[in-house]
């Protein structure tokens, strides 16, 4: 049989489909192709939890650009890929942008960038921004026989385009959003544990929870999981107190809690209750779907910068 090796990482399988991707989608520098998928490493000392391991899950884009804006589209990208963290709720004192050193640099790279967090365990890389240039066209070109470069139509130049590209471990990045959002408060002579995710991350958006399981509370409750579960990730708990269920999903980071009562049953209204906050509003069954979904996509900035 055939030896087959595993991939390092993304970037290779991008490049060698350069050519067919300019072809078929009609591009023009500047323009990306990003992946995400499993990368191997032959790590002969695995360990450090998830920060050296054999296989992992890679986000990576390869970015073309003509070669005289590349200076300008690393610097670029940096920034895109910082703020990316920040916007979904990272605390900017936990992260930073480190540049490498010249002896730290790859022996493609022009400049390199890895965006750290600042685990429990000290500072972590979560990815890396490099400005590769053009060696991977070239190698590839080199060993291929086929030209892998861009003609421009309109100026008639033929060029081999530079490549920005932002690495980024799916895993780390999970690992820095749970670290982040973890939270201990007092509430009433207790200590609540939350999750305090940006409403996006949050693998359960809302819960609905019927006060008690009789008087066909369960029925309504049932009635507006199955209609918010079409545009929204819903869990539906009806087991133990009410105070319990509300922990329960403070503690996986649900943001919102709809819950129905006898009110309810009175004039179609329920509870929605704001995991951060802790504020309770009465809100219509109907258009409820529409108020959460806007408040899920609303900007979010997370209570632990106060």
């Amino acid at each position: 049989g055939s030896i087959a090796y595993l991939r390092p990482e993304t970037a290779q399988g991008i490049f060698i489909n350069f050519k067919n991707v300019l072809q078929f989608s009609r591009k023009k520098p500047p323009f990306g192709i990003a992946q995400v998928g499993k990368s191997f490493r032959n790590e002969i000392t695995p360990g450090n939890f998830i920060f050296r391991t054999r296989e992992f899950e890679q986000m990576e884009m390869e970015f073309f650009v003509p070669p005289d804006d590349s200076p300008q589209w690393y610097e670029t990208w940096k920034k895109l890929r910082f703020d990316w963290y920040t916007e979904l709720g990272i605390r900017p004192e936990q992260l930073r942008m480190r540049e490498h050193d010249p002896d730290e640099l790859s022996h493609y790279s022009s400049g390199t960038a890895d965006v750290e967090y600042l685990f429990p365990i000290g500072w972590s890389e979560l990815e890396g921004i490099a400005n590769r240039t053009d060696f991977d066209l070239k190698a590839h070109t080199e060993h291929s026989g086929q030209a892998l470069e861009y003609f421009d139509g309109q100026t008639k130049e033929r060029y081999v385009p530079h490549v920005i590209e932002p690495a980024a471990g799916a895993d780390r990045a999970t690992l820095a959003f749970l670290v982040d959002a973890y939270d201990e408060e007092e509430v009433e002579g207790e200590t609540r544990t939350v999750l305090r995710l940006h409403p996006r991350l949050a693998p359960v958006k809302v819960a609905v929870l019927p006060l008690v399981r009789k008087d066909g509370q369960p029925e309504v409750a049932h009635e507006i999981r199955d209609a918010l579960k079409g545009r929204l990730q819903t869990e539906y708990d009806e087991g133990g107190s009410i105070g319990k269920r509300y922990r329960r999903q403070d503690e996986i980071g649900t943001p919102f809690c709809v819950t129905v009562d006898h009110q309810t049953l009175e004039d179609r209204t329920v509870t929605v209750r704001e995991r951060d906050s802790l504020e309770q509003e009465r809100l219509p069954i109907d258009g409820l779907g529409d108020v959460l979904a806007a408040r899920v996509e609303a900007p979010w900035t997370t209570p632990k910068l106060a």
